[in-house]
């Protein structure tokens, strides 16, 4: 009985991602043709937001992995 479970849970959630990702970026588009946005400042926020996932992921593993050493685990690869 529970195996139906996971299937109709990842099937819900594969829909819901698909139609809410569907709206997200038809409404973007139209809202980029409403206004005629200007393409280099458009390019510098992407790069801006960008950089900065970059830095937010790098401060993660640093911080994982400087835990995980104080912690005494074995990181040593395999």
């Amino acid at each position: 009985m529970i195996d139906w479970v996971p299937v109709v849970f990842v099937t819900f959630k594969v829909l819901m991602f698909g139609t809410c990702m569907f709206f997200a970026i038809k409404w973007h588009y139209d809202q980029g043709k409403k206004k005629g946005a200007d393409t280099r400042a458009l390019l510098r926020t992407s790069a801006k937001v960008v950089a900065a996932f970059l830095l937010a992921l790098l401060c993660v593993g640093l911080l994982t992995f400087t835990l995980a050493t104080q912690l005494g685990m074995d990181l040593n690869l395999p």
